[in-house]
């Protein structure tokens, strides 16, 4: 097992760091220029995918379900998402993007630039291994 204190374990971590902190920065601006927060975007992209429960969005987000019906509650209120019920189970009421959220959502995706252009340098070989890797280091 190697050492967690070994320097290329350290550059590694820190290089992670770099990446998350600079996507982290890029999303807020972004998200900013679609008049929202971050937390308000990230919301609207996952909505876009699919319709969820607030809870199942909390989870995804690791916060709490209060905060996320706050985010909704504003997403609505702008005419970006709304609320219906979840044809399973009535009692559950789901959040979905409307037409101008998914609208919104995808003009918010193709403003992402920083994670696309320096994947782009990278071969579809480099980009599977990263994927893959990146994806053990997560458990899956």
């Amino acid at each position: 097992m190697v050492p967690r204190t070994d320097p290329l374990s350290r550059e590694v971590v820190d290089l992670i760091a770099t990446v998350v902190a600079r996507y982290h920065e890029e999303y807020e601006d972004a998200a900013a220029k679609h008049a929202l927060t971050g937390a308000q975007a990230k919301v609207l992209t996952l909505l876009a995918r699919e319709p969820l429960p607030m809870r199942r969005i909390a989870q995804q987000l690791r916060c709490e379900p209060s905060n996320i019906t706050g985010i909704v509650d504003r997403l609505e209120a702008r005419g970006l998402a709304e609320r219906r019920p979840d044809p399973d189970d009535r009692r559950v009421k789901l959040a979905a993007a409307t037409e101008e959220g998914h609208r919104t959502a995808v003009r918010l995706g193709e403003s992402l630039d920083f994670a696309r252009e320096p994947l782009a340098s990278l071969s579809t070989r480099e980009r599977t291994v990263l994927r893959d890797l990146l994806r053990r280091m997560l458990g899956g």
